[in-house]
């Protein structure tokens, strides 16, 4: 058998040549023509050539319409941006600069928001003097691009051993050119700040500076320097700078009409002891702290203590009607000075009577005064001072604050409360009168003083020191200070000013008061029949004028600045004078200057005879009171041989050699040594 398959069924049988035989009825494969190898290879190359031909053909076909595609792009391109250009809405969209980098310091602004200080960016010189040729042609070339440079201390600072030395801190671009062009080898360049404050001299006191680091030195920089360096936040102050402004301008004024040495004003919100305006004279450019004087640079508003004067017999005042030991219609003998060791208290052109409380705050009596606070006692009156904070340093913003001057508790005798009842053997800054009166004056709640506003309707924390009663009994006899006292000239029609003038010997460096020199000052409050602000006003050694009698206490000085200041803040502020309802708020507020006197006028007893160095002091006057109150104590004696030592002190004034008109009666709480 054979290993073959067999054949499909369809299969054609093979030739001898191996190849299948032609089916029937086809031609026999040698009957077709045969093609030679040469024709065959003519017909396939030009077969090739007409497909080249057809390709050639398409790529022509393809670039020329690119290339006419192309034609309209540009010719379309050219007649927008050449023939006829249209805005570009890319262009027309706002563009957002790019933010700068934050500076090292916020700014400080106003209550307002106006921009008190601020850093900007600069240039600042440097040399590496390791790298210069000729330091001394350096420095002349310095010199005539920065001549606020010293050349004679420059020539060190560029030639070695120093090896790196701070030209200038901040220079303008300009000079920056001008230093880049002289090609010098060893100056550098360096991106610096700069503290500026483009006020100038408003509100220098309060701003204080920094020093050429950026670091706060004084003011409020000092205080919130962290606040300042950390925080990308302006920090808001509750100065207005128009009320600023104001206030110098009035204090200035004084200043130089009386030939002041200096002075200081405040301004204080009595509900919130903001405070709106300080200005202490003379100033300084906040950008000028380093060169200015140091009288200058002295805060007279938080940095100086004064003794207060007759100012001061507000706070006795209160003291006296809130413990109940007087009242509007009660008063003390004034017939007769107070002898008490070696020292002696008496009025200036006192009335040599009984006067009533109203009386005595209007012609300032200082034998009024004292009466009022011996019966207190020295333990209650130490302690409502504290109260009032006029014993130690306020939480004010300001690292310059200065804590007042006063007898320890264990040296403060009798002497010491006659005398600080009416505003000598004390002394307090400016700005604890104007703390404590507006606590006096705004219903009794002391709050500390801030220069840092606070928001709109946001209310302090505050400590009760007298009651509501008391208050308005005190803005009733401020009004009547200003209307009937010596305080006439503060009176601004509408506004109704309250307050009290005080006129203080200096006290010298050893503590002795200096003949002919004083403090005038006045203290005091609008509208007082609604107060919202409290005002001070201090003027220091003023020098009298002819056209004021020769006078320069401060019914003449302080008084009228206070007027000048109110008239021109009040409407900045927003208070309209009431003209049309003078008489009817005057009524409300009105007092009784006489006040209600006894039914027998008692005569004061005559001390008896006694040896100098165990006097005795004179008892007070009985009050008009119901016979079923109490009676307050008499004086207490204080001999001067107790071991303690006393200064030698005469508290009297003899009678000055002009007459004072009546309309302008002088301050009649001053006192000399």
């Amino acid at each position: 058998m054979s290993d073959l398959p067999p054949p499909a069924p369809n299969a054609r049988p093979l030739g001898f040549d191996g190849l299948p035989l032609p089916e029937p009825g086809l031609p026999a494969r040698d009957a077709l023509p045969r093609e030679s190898p040469s024709r065959a290879l003519v017909r396939v190359a030009a077969s090739e050539a007409a497909q080249m031909r057809r390709m050639r053909g398409r790529l022509a076909v393809a670039s020329i319409g690119f290339g006419v595609l192309f034609l309209a792009v540009a010719a379309k391109l050219t007649d927008a941006t050449v023939l006829s250009p249209a805005a570009s809405r890319i262009a027309q969209a706002p563009r957002i600069p790019a933010p700068e980098p934050a500076v090292s310091r916020a700014a400080i602004t106003d209550r307002n928001g106006e921009i008190l200080a601020v850093t900007v960016r600069g240039t600042a010189l440097y040399a590496r003097p390791a790298e210069i040729d000729n330091p001394v042609q350096v420095a002349d070339q310095l010199a005539r691009i920065l001549p606020h440079l010293d050349r004679a201390r420059l020539v060190p600072r560029l030639s070695p051993p120093r090896q790196f030395a701070y030209i200038d801190r901040f220079i303008t671009p300009r000079q920056q050119q001008q230093i880049n062009d002289l090609g010098i080898l060893g100056l550098y360049f360096e991106t610096a700040e700069r503290r500026t404050y483009p006020r100038g001299r408003d509100a220098a006191h309060v701003l204080g500076a920094v020093d050429v680091d950026g670091e706060g030195i004084a003011g409020v920089e000092k205080w919130y320097d962290e606040r300042l360096r950390v925080s990308p936040t302006a920090l808001r102050l509750s100065i207005d700078i128009r009320i600023q402004r104001e206030l110098r301008e009035a204090l200035d004024y004084a200043i130089d009409r009386f030939s002041g040495i200096g002075g200081s004003a405040i301004l204080m919100d009595v509900n919130t002891a903001e405070v709106i305006g300080m200005v202490s004279l003379p100033d300084f450019a906040a950008s000028d702290l380093a060169t200015a004087p140091a009288e200058q640079r002295f805060n007279r508003a938080v940095t100086g203590v004064y003794e207060p004067g007759s100012t001061f017999k507000l706070f006795t005042a209160a003291m006296a009607l809130d413990s109940g030991t007087v009242t509007l219609n009660s008063g003390y003998d004034a017939s007769r000075p107070i002898r008490i060791g070696r020292f002696q208290i008496d009025d200036y052109k006192g009335k040599h009577r009984w006067l009533s409380l109203p009386e005595i705050i209007a012609y300032s009596s200082n034998l009024g005064t004292a009466h009022m606070a011996m019966a207190q006692g020295i333990t209650r009156h130490r302690e409502f001072l504290g109260r009032l904070s006029q014993l130690s340093r306020l939480g004010v913003e300001l690292p310059e604050a200065a804590s007042p001057l006063a007898p320890s508790a264990r040296r403060w005798r009798d002497i010491n409360t006659m005398t600080i009842a009416f505003g000598q053997g004390i002394s307090v800054t400016p700005l604890h009168i104007v703390t404590g009166v507006s606590a006096l004056a705004n219903g009794g709640i002391l709050r500390q003083p801030t220069v840092l506003a606070v928001p709109p309707g946001q209310e302090r924390e505050g400590v009760r020191v007298i009651s509501e009663r008391t208050s308005e009994s005190i803005r009733r006899l401020m009004r009547v200070a200003v209307t009937d006292g010596s305080a006439r000239a503060a009176d601004s029609p509408g506004y109704f000013v309250g307050g009290k003038t005080g006129t203080a010997q200096k006290v010298g460096n050893r503590g002795q008061y200096l003949e002919n020199q004083r403090i005038s000052s006045f203290i005091g409050a609008f509208p007082i029949n609604a107060p919202r602000y409290a005002l001070h006003v201090l003027v220091d050694d003023p020098k009298g004028r002819a056209d004021t009698g020769g006078y320069a206490t401060a019914g003449w000085v302080a008084a009228p600045a206070a007027r000048r200041v109110v008239e021109r803040t009040a409407p900045i502020l927003g208070l309209v004078p009431e003209i049309e309802r003078m008489a009817q708020i005057q009524q409300t507020i009105a007092l009784s200057l006489n006040g209600a006197r006894p039914t027998a006028q008692r005569p004061a007893a005559t001390a008896p005879a006694a040896p100098a160095a165990s006097p005795r002091v004179p008892a007070i006057a009985p009050r008009p009171l119901p016979s079923m109150e109490p009676q307050p104590p008499p004086l207490r004696r204080t001999d001067a041989s107790d071991g303690i030592a006393m200064p030698r002190l005469v508290l009297h004034v003899t009678s000055p050699p002009l007459s004072f008109p009546p309309s302008q009666p002088p301050e009649t709480g001053r006192a000399t040594r």
